[in-house]
């Protein structure tokens, strides 16, 4: 037998509700009465334009008047169009590629040219491309998981029998089984389950982090319907998608009854079935449009504090270098007024050309863009004060810390059979830097 809802999530689940001039009554969560009395208030003010019509297995009116969201899902963050405009702008987030950048286009003036041109190119480009293949790695992983995911099965409801499909393609309005130990593929109103009284037990510790079991229920007067034995017809109305996940609104017309629903008749993507033989229930949301995906924002960029506290640094050596220039700078304006008699004679600043027994003029910008140009090339010939090698050697670091914390047998679970997990490579350095933590673990006997 199981155990009560209290019992199972290690709560109380009464709570008191208030019915006029009855008095307060103790109600079940998830009964008549609280669904009723909580969702009464929302299902009055939700109209046409708020609400979604799912037609209970009946794919062709359910998606009538437009297509839902399909069940796949995407997390990784680049496409193969995508992936060289979007992954230039993240790495150029780092002031000190920009300043690279900088002194890579001023060398490819013929005035500025200190360096080779192509020599001052490659450093930049070498150190773009290890940081591009990191990213490429680390994304093919994430598109490896996405397509596990989508290619999961469960057993779906096809001409009054379940059949095995794929993740990917189930379909708002379905009728999906699902079985003890498995996962929930999208969000779904329960229809039925194996217990009696209608309660299946789920974790959400994938949603909320929560191990503790939280009971969900199916309606009365859906209970004891069978698909496989009669078609079961009807119109579920809720609310369109949203990020909330401890909320859900809507009703169920079925053989002319109109039934509230709420939280607690719903099940959400990611979630777990314990301590129930089966649920049945029917899609209401799937794919980027369940609640777990809604507020899942994508794969974000990353910084670590280490990273942050480098760019500021290097805002610091920039501005310490423009400082040095500029002293540079004016001497050489010193220099040029105290000489400019002189300039015809000087090897480097001579204004006429007397190579080759000819006379020809000698490109000479005058005395404002000399000190100009001394400028530049001071920053140039002073790039080192900002180490570019600095950035590939914190890549290769992480790479290699990834591949030891990944690998390490001290942090393998054996009751998940599970290996630490690096989604994040970027950000290796932050990991102890949390100075209080508390941890809790709650053991539940079944």
């Amino acid at each position: 037998m199981p155990r009560s809802a209290s019992e199972a999530s290690g709560t109380n689940s009464v709570r008191e509700v208030s019915f006029g001039d009855v008095g307060s009554k103790p109600v079940r969560y998830g009964s008549r009465g609280a669904d009723s009395e909580g969702f009464s208030m929302s299902q009055k003010e939700m109209n046409e334009e708020d609400v979604r019509n799912i037609y209970i297995d009946d794919l062709g009116k359910t998606h009538e008047r437009f297509e839902f969201s399909g069940n796949s899902i995407r997390t990784a963050k680049y496409s193969i169009i995508t992936f060289l405009p979007r992954n230039l702008f993240e790495q150029f987030h780092r002031v000190a590629y920009i300043y690279f950048l900088v002194i890579a286009v001023l060398n490819q003036l013929p005035q500025l040219a200190v360096f080779g041109r192509g020599v001052s190119i490659l450093p930049l480009a070498f150190v773009l491309l290890v940081t591009a293949v990191k990213d490429v790695y680390e994304d093919y992983r994430r598109h490896r998981s996405d397509r596990i995911e989508n290619n999961r099965l469960a057993s779906v409801l096809v001409n009054n029998q379940f059949q095995l499909k794929k993740w990917k393609g189930i379909r708002v309005g379905e009728i999906i089984k699902i079985e003890a130990g498995e996962a929930i593929p999208c969000d779904m109103v329960l229809l039925s389950t194996s217990d009696p009284t209608g309660v299946a037990y789920v974790q959400t510790i994938n949603l909320d982090g929560e191990s503790n079991l939280k009971t969900r229920y199916a309606k009365q007067e859906t209970l004891s319907r069978l698909p496989e034995k009669e078609k079961i017809t009807g119109l579920i109305k809720c609310e369109k998608p949203n990020r909330n996940i401890y909320g859900f609104h809507g009703f169920m017309e079925i053989d002319g009854k109109r039934l509230s629903l709420g939280p607690s008749n719903i099940v959400l993507r990611g979630c777990e079935l314990k301590n129930t033989r089966w649920v049945l229930g029917v899609a209401v949301y799937a794919g980027r449009e369940t609640k777990v995906m809604l507020n899942s924002s994508g794969a974000p960029s990353k910084r670590s504090r280490l990273e942050t506290r480098m760019n500021l640094e290097i805002i610091i050596l920039s501005g310490f270098l423009v400082a040095l220039c500029t002293v540079v700078s004016l001497c050489a304006a010193v220099w040029l007024r105290r000489h400019n008699d002189k300039l015809d004679d000087i090897l480097f600043y001579r204004k006429k050309d007397y190579s080759e027994g000819k006379v020809d003029n000698y490109k000479y910008y005058g005395w404002g863009l000399e000190i100009l140009f001394t400028f530049l090339m001071s920053v140039i010939v002073f790039q080192v004060m900002i180490p570019i090698s600095l950035y590939i050697s914190m890549e290769l670091v992480r790479v290699g810390q990834a591949y030891f914390m990944i690998r390490d047998t001290q942090m393998y679970d054996e009751a998940s059979n599970a290996r630490f997990q690096c989604r994040a490579l970027n950000i290796n350095e932050d990991l102890g830097q949390i100075k209080v933590c508390i941890l809790r673990q709650n053991w539940y006997a079944y």
